[in-house]
């Protein structure tokens, strides 16, 4: 059990949700702890955040799709797009039952006890989570979710008003972060120790963040959601000492969860399309990001359908997966990627081409890699410019490189096509044509809470996703 765990059975962790149990206010007993003061939810909000929302079901899922990583198990699987309804109870619950509902309940105590450092952090850290569910979901309960005689039973708001919701949580949180009054947050705050200036950084970079994810949606024009990124990105993150991040001590409580992921009780290693890309870039962070293999000291990723010597794979390098690493929620790394794409959209690749070289080093210095060594200046040389021709590709590419394993390489593939994949044979076993563009709606929501676009497949697209 990761630290902070048992600090959830503490408060709220029965809430009414959609898709959870009722919660019953009978055989009451005044020393059970059933509500919780802003400060005391906030912590175990985080590493959940970071450990269920960024390193859970949903995100292994993600990254066997996207070809990232494979089990060295017989297909079909997961792997090959063979997933049910039940296969995403867990992600929606954790999802909702124990994040968005506790940061629903943070945000409202802040406000009643007048603490508006608290509530801006519970809205920011609301908009991330909430993002998350409607880009892998599309259609999402939020306006009855938590309060009222519907919560058991909400309405889906529609992804586009969900988007709407995104940015006024944010700009409500930007004015909260500054107010300088009430309680602030401290020791409670994983991510940022009560600095409301890195706070308020990664408000603004998660509006960019939401503004590039409509580029091709439908009604929205692209050079136009580049330019509110831009003016966004203008207050963001710059450099990765402003990463939101949770630091595991390395102990048997607090264990990063992507080195559980890989290496307690798994078959989990690296896909070779993955590893290859690597090599065929000579990318010098290959030996941050990926191990090699245990018996051949080569780095080797396993092909999708095939099997063999768990031992003959590469895992996620200790960069990431080791007990201690941190776990990354939003990095600067990903705001100067999409400054890069942004001013591509607006201003062309000359433009752009400094920015993404930027954002390249930036990732290096974080990885520890001397950006003046032969290696480095060697990818520089062979990656660092950018044409119209190439500019998209290749600030997609590296943005997935240094984005380790983020679910927001999954929504860049599906609004840009890169980087590119091959959809799995049904030799593997895939059970559909096409690389899966959405999660199914789990079986406890088509149970308690039927709704007609809970019919939606794995191949059909959220409405961002315009074909």
């Amino acid at each position: 059990m990761r630290k902070l765990s048992i600090a959830f059975c503490l408060f709220l962790a029965a809430a009414s949700l959609p898709g959870c149990k009722k919660f019953l206010d009978v055989n009451h007993d005044p020393n059970n702890l059933t509500d919780a003061s802003e400060d005391l939810i906030l912590s175990p909000v985080e590493e959940t955040i970071t450990a269920q929302i960024d390193g859970g079901t949903g995100s292994i899922c993600i990254n066997y799709w996207m070809q990232n990583m494979a089990n060295n198990q017989p297909t079909p699987s997961d792997v090959s797009y063979v997933v049910t309804n039940q296969y995403f109870d867990d992600s929606w619950g954790w999802t909702y039952t124990t994040v968005l509902n506790n940061l629903h309940t943070m945000n409202a105590e802040a406000l009643s006890n007048g603490n508006p450092g608290y509530a801006a952090i519970a809205k920011i850290l609301t908009a991330y989570s909430l993002g998350y569910a409607t880009d892998v979901w599309g259609d999402v309960p939020y306006t009855q979710a938590f309060q009222g005689t519907n919560k058991l039973t909400p309405v889906y708001d529609p992804q586009e008003s969900i988007y709407k919701t995104i940015q006024s949580l944010l700009d409500s949180a930007i004015t909260e972060a500054s107010a300088g009054t009430g309680k602030a947050p401290g020791s409670d705050d994983f991510f940022y120790a009560g600095d409301m200036a890195k706070w308020t950084k990664l408000a603004y970079s998660l509006k960019a963040r939401y503004y590039m994810h409509l580029t091709k949606a439908p009604g929205y024009d692209a050079t136009a959601q580049s330019n509110l990124a831009l003016q966004a990105l203008a207050n963001g993150m710059t450099t990765y000492a402003d990463d939101c991040s949770f630091a595991y001590a390395g102990s048997t409580t607090s264990s990063a969860k992507w080195y559980w992921n890989f290496y307690n009780q798994t078959t989990a290693t690296l896909c070779s399309t993955y590893v290859d890309s690597l090599k065929s870039r000579n990318d010098p962070r290959i030996a941050q990001i990926c191990n090699t293999a245990a018996n051949t000291g080569l780095y080797t990723g396993i092909t999708i359908g095939t099997t063999g010597n768990l031992f003959d794979f590469s895992t996620g390098g200790l960069f990431y997966c080791n007990t201690n690493s941190n776990g990354y929620v939003f990095s600067a790394d990903e705001a100067l990627f999409l400054k890069a794409e942004a001013t591509f959209r607006v201003s062309g690749a000359s433009a752009a081409s400094p920015i993404y070289r930027t954002a390249i080093t930036n990732n290096f210095l974080k990885l520890g890699i001397d950006t003046n060594s032969t290696a480095a200046q060697a990818y520089l040389t062979a990656r660092g410019a950018l044409t119209d021709a190439n500019a998209l590709q290749r600030i997609i590419e590296e943005k997935t490189t240094a984005n380790w394993f983020s679910n927001e390489n999954w929504v860049d593939w599906r609004r840009t096509g890169y980087p590119k994949l091959t959809v799995l044979p049904s030799s593997v076993g895939a059970a559909v044509s096409e690389i899966p563009r959405r999660f199914l709606y789990p079986q406890n929501e088509l149970t308690s809470n039927p709704q007609s676009i809970q019919n939606a497949k794995i191949t059909d697209r959220v409405w961002w996703d315009a074909q």
